[in-house]
């Protein structure tokens, strides 16, 4: 007997679900958890403050719109509160956007290494996935031009990239949308942007006030460490923010996390220092492991190292992943980047970085 049962579209079952950084270890009750680039201090007490205070109003439908946010980030950053959308995380906004702007018969576009979500958002929506070759793990525009064809609808580039650590400089973003046609959609995201202190850095913001095929999304689960409330943000030409707000959901985010994100966005000082702890680590933690012998790409950006190891039996990056969690510390393997060699590990407290570096010490000499 056949039994019907709901299928769903052609080319969803064939979507890799994304695998998010492991949280827990069997027998650890706190382990050290550098798998998920969150931030190293938690979210500014302000933001925490400003959450709490809603509690007793979570039966209240949010502000729909997201007033008060976005005329925060627009005085922040000085752009124009009416291009901006948020979302629920900027994850959100990069699968409305595929929806949006993709369909069948379409290729969406991103670097060999970029963030898991963009092949996900083209499938989802019965577009292809196009993957463009890097060179020295870093994103590079030539391979990105020479890779569209009259279907590509969408260009994604992380910039600064996860789980690399590279980014392209200003010049070169604004060579890449220079050979895109007018009707390909370049999709800048910034998640790692309040980190970059490099001079030749643009987030994207001012190509979007110039072109109308440009967008840039930014994340409040990075620095400002909301990762857990899902608060994200684009920066869009007027008529894109248009169609971004014709098919999100209407409250989309939450009157807790709005409020959070205005608190966090407002604590410059608690920023500040995030950011200062982060450069001063990442570099100490940088030339630790290089002198271990092994490998990070060099001037990486972002609250994370990509670490090289070698394809050698007991010294590989599987091998080190398991030698770290029998001491307690989960990193993130990289096997679905295509990067089985390598493992990403957060920026975390001083401590923590010293426990890595010791036990990681012991794995290179044991």
């Amino acid at each position: 007997m056949t039994v019907l049962v709901p299928t769903p579209r052609p080319g969803i079952l064939s979507i890799s679900p994304y695998v998010g950084g492991e949280a827990s270890l069997p027998g650890i009750k706190q382990p050290i958890k550098l798998s998920a680039n969150e931030g190293a201090f938690g979210p500014s007490p302000k933001a925490i403050t400003a959450y709490q205070a809603l509690a007793g109003d979570i039966h209240r439908y949010p502000d729909g719109h997201a007033h008060r946010l976005r005329k925060a980030l627009a005085e922040h950053w000085g752009l124009k509160a009416e291009r901006i959308v948020c979302g629920n995380g900027s994850d959100d906004l990069l699968q409305l956007l595929a929806r949006a702007y993709s369909g069948p018969g379409d290729e969406v576009l991103y670097s060999r290494h970029g963030f898991a979500i963009y092949p996900i958002a083209a499938q989802s929506c019965g577009a292809t996935p196009v993957a463009a070759p890097e060179i020295a793990l870093t994103a590079s525009v030539d391979q990105l031009l020479a890779a569209v064809t009259p279907r590509t609808r969408m260009v994604f580039l992380a910039n600064p990239n996860n789980p690399t650590g590279t980014y392209l400089p200003g010049d070169e973003v604004r060579r890449l949308h220079a050979g895109l046609a007018p009707d390909i959609l370049l999709v800048l995201d910034a998640a790692y942007a309040e980190y970059m202190v490099n001079n030749d850095y643009e987030d994207g913001a001012a190509l979007v006030r110039q072109f109308s095929n440009v967008v840039m999304t930014r994340t409040f689960s990075k620095i400002y460490a909301l990762g857990g409330l899902r608060l994200g943000w684009a920066y869009c030409p007027p008529a894109i923010a248009d169609v971004l707000n014709r098919i999100r959901g209407p409250f989309n985010v939450a009157s807790c996390t709005l409020e959070a994100g205005i608190a966090a966005l407002s604590d410059i000082a608690f920023t500040d220092r995030v950011r200062h702890h982060n450069e001063q680590w990442r570099a100490w933690f940088a030339d630790e492991l290089v002198t271990l012998g092994l490998t990070v790409p060099p001037h990486n950006v972002g609250n994370f190292l990509l670490v090289g190891f070698p394809d050698t039996d007991g010294k590989s990056a599987q091998a080190a992943d398991a030698f770290l969690r029998r001491r307690g510390i989960i990193v993130r393997g990289l096997g679905s980047y295509g990067l089985p060699d390598h493992l990403r590990i957060t920026i975390g407290l001083e401590e923590e970085m010293r426990a890595v570096v010791a036990a990681l010490t012991e794995f290179v000499g044991g």
